[in-house]
């Protein structure tokens, strides 16, 4: 056997922290027995620079925060051969509240905690390149609409001040027409406003377009799109964010994986209410959180969820109405799950008929 085996025997009870930075990356090498620090160096985050350290050598265990580089370079190393540990970063309280944060303590944290056990990196799993190439066509539709809204309330603020109101339309017929509406002394800060108001609605209507084409791609999404009020951004960002349904053994998994479950505190007998937890991804959980909202309103269908959305805003008060919302939320994730899993047909009324059903054999 010769020195080169020996070496790559040896290489194989290597594990790694890589804090990712922008430009350069903090690289802690560790002897996965005797926790011996074996390698301390910066790289460039990038392909090329990644491939210089990584390609050809052993596979090693290699522990990474979840952040803006980290799906592309886990991918990148997976294809080299190693494995990849994807940490979140949510719950590295270790590094946190470290006073002596900095990069090459960031990576050191990292090697040990995948030294020890993995579990304590609470591993994430990250979506596919062309589900994320996909996710990113909702996501800027997402912000081009939230550019929109602002322009609009700064178009209408601004006519108000002055006294007057412009006329009530939707966000899609908002732009240059409305310019003979403005107060003459206000068009020449505003019109411009509404011309970009107009370039936005029409790349808005192309990013629509996109959207149909993804329903078709995913013909799985029609089975979300059952449910009234659930509408095709949603039901992508659904599917694109999860991925696969066979990730969760149980649909209620589902609504703690989107944050939206109660974080708990418990100490001996004190048990207090807190807010949901909020983790995950933060763009599905808004979705969720509006589709609720129009369950609950006034052209959201009579169904389960609604019925059980309105049992609990009973009393009318402002915040039971937000409980509501969320737990509507929560309970279609569930359902949203389920329904792509199974391949089922909606039942607005499943839980209805259902107890309907017991009260009968009672």
């Amino acid at each position: 056997m010769g020195k080169d085996s020996t070496l790559k025997r040896a290489s194989k009870q290597e594990v790694a922290g890589l804090d990712l930075g922008d430009r350069y990356s903090q690289l802690c090498v560790l002897d996965r027995k005797s926790g011996k620090k074996l390698e301390e160096t910066r790289l460039r985050t990038t392909a090329q620079g990644l491939r210089q350290r990584f390609e050809g050598a052993a596979p090693m265990r290699i522990a990474i925060e979840v952040g803006t580089h980290s799906p592309w370079v886990s991918r990148l190393l997976q294809e080299l051969g190693h494995e990849v540990i994807v940490a979140n970063s949510h719950k590295l309280r270790l590094i946190y509240r470290n006073r002596r944060k900095n990069d090459k303590v960031d990576a050191e944290y990292l090697a040990r905690l995948a030294r020890v056990d993995p579990a304590l990196l609470h591993p994430l799993q990250h979506r596919g390149r062309q589900a994320q190439a996909d996710l990113a066509v909702l996501r800027s539709r997402d912000a081009l609409v939230k550019v929109r809204t602002q322009l609009i309330l700064r178009v209408r603020g601004a006519v108000k001040s002055l006294g007057h109101r412009l006329p009530k339309c939707s966000p899609d017929s908002f732009g240059p027409r409305l310019a003979d509406e403005l107060p003459e002394e206000l068009q020449p800060a505003l019109t411009p406003l509404l011309e970009t108001v107009g370039r936005v609605n029409d790349q808005i209507k192309d990013f629509d377009r996109q959207l149909r084409g993804l329903v078709r791609k995913y013909p799985e999404s029609e089975l979300l799109l059952q449910i009234r009020g659930v509408g095709p951004v949603t039901a992508l960002a659904f599917l694109l964010t999860l991925e696969d349904p066979e990730r969760f053994a149980k649909s209620r998994s589902v609504g703690a994986y989107l944050g939206l479950v109660p974080a708990a505190d418990e100490s001996g007998e004190s048990s207090p209410e807190l807010r949901i937890t909020k983790q995950g991804d933060a763009f599905l959980r808004r979705l969720l959180v509006q589709c609720a909202h129009y369950l609950l309103g006034p052209f959201g269908e009579d169904c389960d969820l609604r019925r059980f959305g309105e049992h609990l805003a009973r009393g009318g008060s402002q915040r039971a109405k937000k409980r509501a919302a969320i737990a509507v939320a929560r309970k279609l994730a569930v359902l949203l799950h389920r329904l792509w899993r199974n391949a089922e047909v909606y039942d607005r009324f499943h839980n209805a008929k259902r107890a309907e059903r017991s009260q009968t054999a009672a």
